[in-house]
């Protein structure tokens, strides 16, 4: 089963990263406009992509020193420094690749926006998707080959996770070093940028923000591009790569604790709390998602601009609801499962238990990413009331938005 599933979920890791590349191919393809908005975007490309170099530069001398330092070190060695290495790789090339997509995304994306919303929607989201494909897909294949690197070289799951855990967290230690770098240093500089063309255009020249003459516009949009895409997506890349390992973690401690337990002289066969299902169901769940989350998206259409929040909430209900009937498949062949044991009382805690406890989560998510859009969306009467209360001035403007932005929390925190 474990070799089954983890060359699955490496197949499907690659072809994810061959849809992301499709989907960039087709982007390329599409029309970028007159020679006016591809001299404006040359602009933004050239400098998201020396913020990019600059960073990546200091990023590289950070990795490349902490990986000199756990290669020369007798306790972790090549086979620590190695997976340390990958995983930053992987994450810095998941936001670089994100951000060299987008900014060429969004000159397409304007320029079929000028024939219909619906065409400029999909040039939009298939930027995001290379984005998101990428992502999930790197990070994926990562684990699948140091879990299959892993598993042969211990005669059970159990045994080779204990042995090799350190190597596979090191490769998500790798994408958390970039993802805290690219994402604060990318923030820095967008929220500074975007700052500054605020200040020169709106308060100094008396122009709009993002007029085409107030030259900290092109700063405001590499910001936007190097902090909201290139930095959000290794920062993607360390949370969900982190996620997959903590639930393998988990998974390890509870049949470690169990086996503990045995040894102590509680009643069980080593089949009980075998190793086996617990850790092999976030991988293969992981890859159900992956396949949920590209059919989702072809939900997401439509020409009616107001009805952009209804295509998105579409594609995200269909994923959902596709990736939960992947859950019910996968629950009922892995038979993920573990025994808890407290003394000489042992209490079996079986798959559809675990199952539900995914079906709440993956439900409140929704829940969560739904209420969140009543709050801040312009259609929604939380919003209404704060630019009513805008009509008086700033102080009420203040007031309102901070009451709506509390009042927001109640329902994700209960």
């Amino acid at each position: 089963m474990v070799w089954t599933f983890t060359i699955l979920s490496l197949l499907i890791s690659l072809g994810a990263i061959g849809v992301a590349l499709k989907l960039y191919r087709g982007i390329m393809e599409k029309d970028p406009g007159d020679e006016t908005m591809q001299k404006l975007a040359r602009a933004i490309q050239v400098g998201a992509k020396a913020f990019l170099h600059a960073e990546y530069k200091w990023l590289g001398i950070f990795v490349g020193a902490v990986f000199l330092l756990m290669w020369m070190n007798p306790h972790f060695g090549i086979t620590m420094a190695l997976p340390f290495g990958l995983g930053a790789c992987a994450s810095a090339l998941a936001g670089y690749f994100g951000m060299h997509t987008a900014t060429r995304a969004a000159v397409r994306t304007t320029q079929a926006a000028k024939t219909s919303l619906g065409a400029a929607l999909d040039v939009a989201f298939q930027s995001g998707t290379v984005m998101g494909m990428t992502v999930v897909g790197l990070g994926l294949f990562g684990i699948s080959v140091l879990v299959m690197i892993a598993y042969g070289s211990a005669a059970d799951m159990g045994t080779a996770l204990e042995q090799n855990l350190d190597r596979i967290m090191a490769f998500s230690f790798g994408a958390s070093s970039i993802a805290l770098f690219a994402r604060v240093g990318g923030g820095i500089y967008t929220k500074a940028a975007d700052v500054g063309a605020d200040l020169v255009g709106k308060l100094e020249a008396g122009i709009p923000e993002d007029d085409p003459r107030n030259p900290a516009t092109i700063a405001d949009n590499v910001g936007d591009n190097v902090g909201d895409v290139a930095g959000m997506g290794a920062d993607l890349f360390e949370s969900f790569v982190g996620a997959i390992l903590a639930t393998i973690v988990l998974g390890l401690a509870v049949t470690t604790g169990m086996d503990m337990a045995v040894a102590e002289g509680a009643s069980m066969s080593p089949k009980d709390y075998s190793a086996i299902s617990l850790i092999v169901y976030p991988i293969a769940l992981a890859s159900a998602g992956i396949i949920a989350s590209y059919m989702g998206t072809k939900r997401v259409k439509t020409d009616d601009e107001s009805k952009l929040a209804h295509a998105l909430h579409s594609g995200l209900i269909a994923a959902s609801v596709i990736l939960t009937v992947f859950m019910v498949i996968l629950t009922w062949i892995i038979d993920p499962h573990y025994t808890k044991v407290d003394g000489t009382t042992v209490t079996e805690f079986g798959k559809w238990s675990i199952f539900m406890a995914m079906v709440i989560g993956l439900f409140l998510g929704v829940l969560i990413g739904l209420v969140t859009e009543y709050y801040t969306s312009e259609q929604r009467s939380p919003v209404h009331k704060i630019a009513e209360q805008s009509e008086t001035g700033p102080a009420t403007n203040i007031i309102a938005g901070l009451a709506n932005g509390m009042f927001s929390t109640r329902a994700p925190s209960s």
